[in-house]
């Protein structure tokens, strides 16, 4: 059997997936190949169609497609359904089924190496209220955490989040500004913005004057490594946490749903900042 798999999506030209996905299925000990196939919104139509004739196995879906392609699937997994957006499909049974693996994957970029992070005592402060601030909020208080606050720009935007919540899960919405003078209240911090990405690499979404030591900061920004924010809160002695790691993860649960196969990738993560550096 020859796995075949790819993506979609516009730009993908600089893609790491291929790499990642080529990897996932050596270390499966498995034959396939990942392909990109490009198109801009007014091709999306037609690629569809070349796929739906093709005998693949499964694809992910990319900006700007993760919410349009939920039109063209047969199924869609409850959690995705929820999220509005589909970064994974699956094809069973000649059915296309829709997945995202966005929000479990953070989670797992950060259980891996803090395993006790997440627990019924935690308070986490979430930065943003988009697509991506979506998916791992709504991932992170299914771990069944004491809260997750969150920050935004636009206070009802960052309210439309609440209808994700699940058990007893706290959540109080604030201003950045806000945010500035709790930073203390928190055990994790998570920037889920497109504040820092190359190349404005100077800008930084919230000041860290009043963070605690030993908090854990994540950015899911992963051009570059290591951001303004990160640099900041580890010259204050926090413990950074980059968002190359969530690029694998998601993608390890991807694959985990085309194969059945939970694939240790730990050892990669260093691997992939090499590639993201270009060494």
């Amino acid at each position: 059997m020859s796995l075949k798999l790819g993506l979609i999506g516009h730009p993908i030209g600089h893609s790491l997936s291929p790499w990642i996905h080529t990897n996932f299925i050596d270390l499966a000990g498995l034959n396939g190949e990942y392909k990109l196939y490009e198109g801009d919104h007014t091709k999306l139509p037609e690629v569809i169609q070349h796929l739906k004739q093709m005998p693949i196995d499964g694809f992910n879906i990319t900006v700007p497609y993760k919410q349009v392609i939920v039109d063209y699937l047969d199924e869609i997994d409850k959690d995705a359904e929820i999220l509005g957006a589909v970064n994974t499909i699956v094809h069973q049974n000649g059915k296309w089924k829709g997945y995202s693996t966005d929000g479990e994957g953070y989670v797992r970029s950060l259980v891996e190496p803090y395993p006790n992070l997440l627990n019924k005592d935690t308070s986490v402060l979430l930065l943003g209220a988009g697509g991506a601030a979506r998916g791992i909020y709504r991932a992170i208080v299914q771990k069944g955490v004491k809260k997750v606050d969150i920050a935004n720009r636009s206070l009802d935007k960052a309210e439309a989040l609440l209808s994700l919540k699940t058990g007893t899960t706290t959540t109080r919405i604030m201003s950045f500004q806000e945010a500035e003078q709790h930073l203390g209240e928190y055990d994790l911090i998570v920037q889920t913005t497109s504040v820092g990405m190359k190349p404005n690499v100077e800008d930084q979404i919230i000041q860290l004057h009043h963070l605690r030591k030993e908090t854990v900061v994540s950015d899911i920004v992963y051009q570059p490594i290591t951001t303004k924010l990160l640099q900041d809160a580890k010259n204050r002695g926090a413990i950074i946490h980059h968002g190359h790691a969530m690029l694998l993860y998601q993608a390890q649960l991807a694959f985990e749903i085309w194969t059945g196969k939970n694939l240790d990738v730990a050892h990669m993560v260093n691997e992939l900042e090499q590639k993201l550096r270009g060494e």
